[in-house]
């Protein structure tokens, strides 16, 4: 194989993957896939190349032009997708989450290891230039053990109206935005294995029709009887070596919009936004100020690209589909935690599940 032929399906995330993937190297988008034409057609004019376009994802899979697919579609169904393009020997790029639940996600993951094609998650936030320069030094040991970490995603108005997956079951806040400080927070402290979370979750804007994108299209009053998720999500999250991570996400909340990570060492610690490294030289503070630049198109570009190159090089793939199953084991936890009342030991619920 000298070049991967790439089916993009869904194009509302899929736009992104798909323009990185369009300017990588040895690839060529050669098919979409869409439920709406006219979305479809409007991307293709960002090609250099004639796509096909299907609105049925089981007849993109099967089309034997395509070697791989990246799965864009709302939550519910990125296990569906991704397992029928694995049945027909197709590699995957799957945006976050991983799914819906466990059951789905330790399917998908089952299934994707026992093919040996590629199988990889889709992480904006995880692959931007800040975060891998902290995971850089993270991994150099700069920061001596790491023991503890806080990861926020706030916005102050937020919730997406434009497609009922959202607000489903399936759904909500956690497994949209939290997902990302999440799970960059858990690559940062070096993956250890979780143990138990205890958690929050609920819904104060969302059910009221409060709450949603400014600039959106608003949604009929109508629609907060069907709002089954959660809006907000917290928790405390403990890992086999000790360490231990504090996650947040709020689709809407009366506080500023915010985007945070921030961890703690035994011999530095840092912040993600801006991006500021604390350390202690000599017996005197240092608060250092790391200026990176960056560069949404370039984040997207880098996962294109590795992607790539796990599919026509053989490299070691840096976001698998198992990554992205213990990830939602965390969320589920957490959310499980919430309806019950009560710590869940991760162990117990893989038991369970």
């Amino acid at each position: 194989m000298q070049e991967v032929r790439v089916a993009i399906i869904g194009m509302g995330i899929g736009r992104y993957n798909g323009r990185a993937l369009a300017a990588t190297p040895r690839t060529r988008i050669v098919a979409l896939c869409d439920l709406v034409p006219e979305r479809m057609e409007e991307f293709a004019q960002e090609l250099p190349n004639p796509v096909r376009y299907y609105t049925d994802y089981i007849q993109v899979c099967n089309d034997p032009e395509v070697d791989a697919v990246f799965v864009g579609t709302p939550n519910q169904l990125h296990v569906p997708v991704a397992l029928e393009a694995i049945r027909q020997g197709k590699h995957v790029l799957v945006t976050k989450p991983l799914a819906e639940s466990v059951q789905s996600a330790r399917t998908l993951v089952d299934a994707a290891e026992a093919s040996g094609l590629v199988a990889m998650m889709s992480l904006s936030t995880r692959f931007a230039d800040d975060v891998q320069y902290l995971g850089a030094l993270a991994r150099a040991g700069d920061f001596g053990e790491m023991y503890y970490g806080r990861a926020r995603s706030v916005r102050r108005h937020g919730i997406p109206a434009w497609n009922l997956g959202f607000i489903l079951p399936g759904g909500g806040a956690f497994r949209d935005m939290g997902v990302h400080v999440l799970d960059s927070a858990w690559w940062l402290l070096g993956m250890p294995q979780p143990v138990s979370v205890l958690g929050v979750a609920g819904a104060k804007f969302g059910p009221r029709g409060r709450g949603y994108l400014p600039g959106a299209v608003q949604p009929p009053e109508t629609l907060g009887t069907l709002y089954t998720v959660d809006d907000y999500a917290g928790g405390l999250i403990r890992f086999d070596n000790g360490a231990a991570l504090q996650v947040e996400s709020f689709w809407a909340s009366h506080q500023p919009s915010e985007l945070q990570i921030e961890l703690f060492g035994t011999e530095a610690g840092a912040r993600l936004k801006p991006l500021m490294i604390y350390r202690t030289v000599q017996g005197v503070d240092q608060d250092a100020a790391v200026n990176i630049a960056l560069d949404n198109a370039k984040t997207w570009r880098t996962i294109a690209g590795h992607f790539v190159e796990c599919i026509l090089d053989g490299v070691p793939c840096q976001a698998p589909v198992r990554h992205g199953l213990i990830v939602q084991e965390m969320m589920e936890a957490l959310l499980a935690s919430a309806a019950t009342g009560r710590e869940v030991r991760l162990d117990e619920m893989r038991q369970v599940s």
